[in-house]
């Protein structure tokens, strides 16, 4: 889709505004259909609300982002397709069933297969008819059984349990390097960076592999794919700071936050002294294995050894998890 900025006007620029309007980010004073500062602070707040780059443009991701939270559970039917359904209403389903026991997954809001084995589990368990689909029926349920239930969710259960598992040293272990490319100076500075940790992840007796070829640039969602189809163990994915500060990113929503990707993140900035924070870029929403985003100014080869002493540091630290 086309971006949408600062001195764009029309129809699309009022629906946004409505959208951000109906989810409490106020765009005045600009007036209906404008796009000027009033909104542009708007985007920047819900982008940094739904933690995406807080660059005051509505792209493809920030457009998503708004259409999906314009859903609340239990205004549609939610199932298994392909297209597969995304939104905040997903989310609070994953959340839910997660919080009962029944394995949603990464509460990402994307109604995966995941997702759909736990909606049956739960149906089964409820003796509710086994379908598959959330509707009316299914969302009572969940909500009478979860007012009695406060428990840990079970995908942070699942992380837990997986970090216990994890060697000590990162030997044997799997890892996709993902150099971002969203420009060329930062194509060519992420690819330094991340062949360099890469080589010397090798050498310490990991797997190395990358999301993308030296010579291919592809989008964040596609090389989150790539990522899961290889099967790493971890994801630390490496590009320049634009609209967001320094720092090295796990994933967090206002409804989930992987622990795991919270602790390689920690580890990782110990050694290139950067501040920690969670986000939903795709690179950490869409894949299955904790991932980080290192957002650094200096990307290259000199960053290198302390990434992947960082990463050995998480294999230790994930070991000694109670």
């Amino acid at each position: 889709m086309r971006l949408y900025r600062i001195g764009d006007s029309g129809e699309p620029i009022r629906d946004i505004q409505g959208r951000l309007s109906s989810l409490g980010f106020d765009c005045a004073p600009d007036s209906r259909g404008e796009f000027r500062e009033g909104t542009a602070a708007a985007v920047r707040s819900f982008q940094e609300a739904r933690g995406l780059d807080p660059d005051g443009i509505v792209g493809s991701e920030t457009w998503r982002s708004l259409y999906e939270a314009g859903f609340r559970l239990g205004d549609r039917l939610l199932y298994h397709r392909r297209p597969m359904l995304r939104g905040d209403d997903v989310e609070e389903l994953q959340r839910r069933l997660n919080a009962l026991g029944f394995d949603a997954g990464k509460i990402d809001g994307i109604f995966g297969p995941d997702t759909a084995v736990a909606m049956t589990d739960f149906q089964n368990n409820r003796g509710l008819g086994v379908d598959g689909i959330a509707g009316p029926g299914v969302i009572a349920e969940l909500r009478f059984v979860g007012r009695a239930t406060r428990k840990t969710g079970r995908e942070a259960v699942r992380e837990r349990e997986w970090m216990r598992n994890l060697p000590r040293t990162l030997v044997g272990s799997k890892g996709c390097f993902d150099p971002s490319c969203r420009d060329e100076k930062e194509a060519a500075a992420a690819w330094e960076a991340a062949s360099s940790a890469a080589g010397i992840f090798q050498v310490m007796g990991g797997k190395p592999s990358f999301s993308r070829s030296i010579d291919i640039y592809t989008t964040e969602s596609i090389r989150a794919r790539r990522a899961n189809r290889i099967g790493a163990d971890f994801i630390v994915s490496l590009r320049h700071p634009q609209a967001d500060d320094p720092g090295i990113y796990f994933f967090a929503t206002s409804r989930s936050r992987s622990e795991a990707g919270a602790l390689l993140a920690s580890e990782i900035a110990g050694h290139l002294d950067l501040p920690t924070g969670g986000r939903a870029a795709p690179i950490l929403k869409h894949t299955r294995s904790p991932a980080v985003v290192i957002a650094h100014p200096q990307l290259g080869k000199e960053i290198a050894k302390g990434i992947v002493a960082g990463i050995n540091g998480f294999f230790v630290e994930a070991a000694n998890q109670e």
